[in-house]
């Protein structure tokens, strides 16, 4: 099977959440190469439509959808649903990529700050992921990949609440998938460490913060902490999600892939 070729995933209807971030754009690009019929998400109007623009100069045959929504509302994530496949068709491949990152330490933390952060990483992506796996039970068919963190499997200083929200994605991660095999649907999760995206530089930013370091020492800094040598790019982070997505992962389920460069293992 030629995992990444131009028609390993035609026919096939995808929904990626965060699809105007840094790793969501490279997630787009890579199953819109695949062939894949897409439904993009984001809050951004005028982003999505770009995007789209993009994808559609390159390749006009392709049929993407940008639907503009707020997933921590219940009346957006039905609505989203519905007009995607009324767009596309019923939707097999899903790709829970939307999150947001904030820095802060135990004492730092508000009730509403952790309550909304966690609404968006994880209570919104469980809530829409319930909605899309209806159809796919029904057809017995699908695959989910969550993008998760290396913050999701473990703690770093001024981490608590984001890493909490990653380390419950992961939690639902494994408890879902060996819900939905049962129904032939597959359900793996990425764990990408930093990676070259804005959310990426923002977190070596306010880590130098904290160490009193400069945003370009602190980023030598993590590059050398790295056995691989250097952070990871969107397109890798694109193209495990997308091998997680074919047929050549038929059998790979409640996996939790670290792209990371070696860093878990220090």
């Amino acid at each position: 099977m030629a995992i990444f070729s131009s028609d390993a995933l035609h026919g096939k209807h995808a929904i990626i959440t965060g699809a105007t971030g840094g790793i969501g754009r490279a997630i787009v690009r890579q199953l819109s190469r695949m062939g894949a019929d897409m439904t993009l998400t984001g809050r951004d109007r005028a982003k999505l439509a770009e995007l789209r623009e993009e994808i559609v100069s390159q390749m006009p045959s392709a049929r993407v959808y940008p639907a503009p929504a707020d997933l921590t509302r219940e009346e957006d994530r039905v609505r989203l649903v519905r007009e995607a496949e009324l767009a596309n068709g019923p939707v097999s491949l899903l790709v829970n990529n939307a999150g947001v990152y904030k820095f802060g330490t135990v004492e730092e933390l508000t009730e509403d700050g952790l309550e909304e952060l966690m609404r968006i990483n994880f209570t919104s992506t469980v809530m829409f992921t319930q909605l899309v796996y209806e159809g796919m039970k029904k057809r017995r068919e699908g695959a989910v990949v969550n993008v998760a963190s290396l913050s999701g499997l473990r703690g770093t200083y001024g981490n608590t609440a984001y890493s909490a929200s990653k380390f419950a994605l992961v939690g639902f991660t494994h408890c879902f998938a060996l819900e939905a095999i049962r129904h032939n649907v597959r359900v793996n999760a990425v764990c990408p460490g930093f990676v070259d995206t804005e959310m990426g530089h923002q977190v070596i930013r306010e880590t130098a913060a904290v160490r009193g370091e400069t945003y370009e020492r602190q980023f030598e800094l993590t590059n050398a902490g790295i056995p691989s040598g250097r952070i990871t790019t969107p397109e890798e982070v694109a193209n495990a999600v997308a091998f997680l997505l074919t047929e050549a992962a038929g059998n790979i389920v409640g996996e939790t892939l670290k792209i990371s460069g070696g860093a878990v293992l220090r």
